[in-house]
C-alpha cells in the first residue's frame, strides 16, 4: 500500500487532477471558439473580403508558397481564445489588489 499511497500523495501535491480537468476544459473551449469563428464570425466578415475564399489565399514567391489565409484564420482563432481566457480569468480569479503603503 505504500506505493499506492505515495502515488495518491503525488496526485494531490502536484494538483494533477485539477490540471487534467483544466486541460480537458481547454480542449472543449478551443473547439467551441473555433466553431464560433468558423460558423458565426467568418460568415459575417467573408462578404467584405474580395473573392471570399480568404482561407485559401496564398502568396507565391518563386517556388515558395505562403498560405497567409490559413495563418490569418488561426491568428483570429488564437486572439478570440486568448481574449475569452482573459475574461474568464478576470472574473474567476478576482484577487484583491494589495494597496501600496
Amino acid at each position: 500500500m505504500g506505493l499506492l499511497s505515495e502515488f495518491k500523495d503525488f496526485l494531490y501535491e502536484y494538483k494533477v487532477i485539477p490540471l487534467a480537468v483544466a486541460f480537458i476544459m481547454g480542449i472543449a473551449s478551443t473547439a467551441l471558439v473555433k466553431s464560433l469563428v468558423d460558423n458565426i464570425i467568418m460568415p459575417i466578415i467573408t462578404p467584405f473580403i474580395p473573392g471570399g475564399a480568404w482561407r485559401e489565399a496564398t502568396l507565391e514567391l518563386g517556388s515558395v508558397v505562403l498560405s497567409w489565409g490559413a495563418f490569418l484564420a488561426e491568428l483570429i482563432n488564437f486572439i478570440i481564445i486568448a481574449f475569452a481566457v482573459f475574461l474568464i480569468a478576470k472574473k474567476v480569479l478576482k484577487e484583491e489588489k494589495v494597496e501600496k503603503k
